[in-house]
């Protein structure tokens, strides 16, 4: 193997594909990254046996090879690479050779005839809005729950309804839902993407600007853009029937400016207990909605927020965090809060904003 490109281009892709390498000591090719020049292309692969990639990398190939060298390694080396533009690789005895102007490395190379391959999926597609899916994604994966425990739960839930593609996760804490428009009339089954896929996803894939193009099977899924391939096991097992916990007729009803309760939120963080608990008290005759929050060791507080009320006075008992963590996912400048009584569960959108919805479960504390 004997190739020349750019070192920012190389740069890049290293810094994506690094990321998915594994750590099974059962099988130490998984802590490589395998680098694979043909007459076309360099492509550059890791996989976690979860998650795989492989990144096209545009590249001068002098001559073809193959070689697996450890990601940790090429991550931090290319990291701390400074100011030539180019960058040339050639495999001396096995090992890969780096110069650059300033520099000449040579890199151990791991062997790689037991390196995994990453599966070609065939199966529907669908093509939709790179931004549009991500912003999907990142709309809801932080309610899913970390745990292995119930993969069902720690994952993101995808499923078309009509025209729209829903993306659901859960902890049984807190649920958030996003739909996005689609143009494609879609149909198939709900899919589950393990949350520590889905981070790996996001920062794969964000902040591109083109169609991507998704694949189903019924075990895998796959990601392809230009340049980029990337394929996630999905998880065998049912979300829970999440709609019938969504309330249907609140009893009470707030309008509030986002900043305003996020403001509120931050100082009565300052206060709560080792349970991050805030009290939250609706007042609607008083236009105004009253958080407490006590630490016993610091002292208390109550923040007012005034909004447009109306329903029953209502007191719920809430992990403050929980609230907050939604406010990334609400472009609206004002906040729809919905409750059906005392210690009952939260909905919240964004006023104007139907394609979102949080709910939060009260502490009963």
């Amino acid at each position: 193997m004997k190739i020349e490109c750019s070192i920012e281009k190389i740069k890049k892709a290293l810094s994506s594909v690094e990321r998915v390498t594994g750590k099974n000591l059962t099988l130490p090719v998984l802590s490589s990254i395998l680098w694979v020049a043909t007459n076309k292309s360099l492509k550059l692969r890791a996989t976690n046996l979860n998650i795989g990639v492989e990144i096209d990398v545009p590249a001068k190939i002098e001559e073809e090879g193959i070689v697996a060298v450890r990601g940790d390694i090429l991550s931090s080396l290319f990291s701390v690479l400074q100011g030539d533009l180019n960058v040339k690789f050639e495999l001396i005895n096995d090992n890969l050779s780096v110069k650059t102007k300033t520099n000449s490395i040579l890199l151990k190379s791991i062997p790689h005839d037991d390196f995994p391959t990453i599966p070609l999926i065939k199966g529907q597609e669908i093509i939709i809005p790179n931004k549009k899916f991500i912003d999907g994604l990142k709309s809801v994966y932080y309610s899913s729950a970390i745990s292995d425990i119930k993969p069902e739960i720690g994952s993101v839930y995808i499923y078309p309804d009509d025209d729209m593609l829903v993306f659901v996760a859960t902890d049984s804490f807190r649920l958030a839902e996003k739909k996005i428009k689609i143009k494609q009339k879609l149909s198939f089954d709900g899919i589950l993407i393990p949350f520590k896929n889905i981070i790996e996803i996001i920062k794969i894939f964000d902040g591109i600007d083109e169609d991507l193009k998704i694949t189903l099977q019924k075990n895998q899924i796959s990601f392809s853009l230009e340049n980029i391939y990337l394929t996630s096991r999905v998880v065998d097992g049912n979300f829970p029937d999440y709609k019938q916990i969504i309330p249907k007729i609140p009893t009470t009803k707030a309008i509030v400016l986002k900043q305003e309760l996020l403001s509120s939120l931050r100082i009565s963080n300052l206060f709560s207990d080792k349970f991050n608990q805030i009290v939250l008290n609706i007042k609607p005759k008083e236009k105004k909605i009253e958080i407490e929050s006590k630490n016993n060791d610091v002292g208390e507080n109550i923040s007012l927020v005034d909004g447009a009320l109306s329903g029953e006075a209502i007191s719920a008992n809430f992990n403050y965090k929980y609230i907050l963590d939604c406010f990334q996912s609400i472009e609206s400048d004002s906040l729809s809060l919905e409750l059906s009584g005392n210690n009952k569960a939260m909905i919240i959108r964004g006023v104007g904003d139907s394609s979102f919805l949080y709910l939060v479960m009260p502490m009963n504390r």
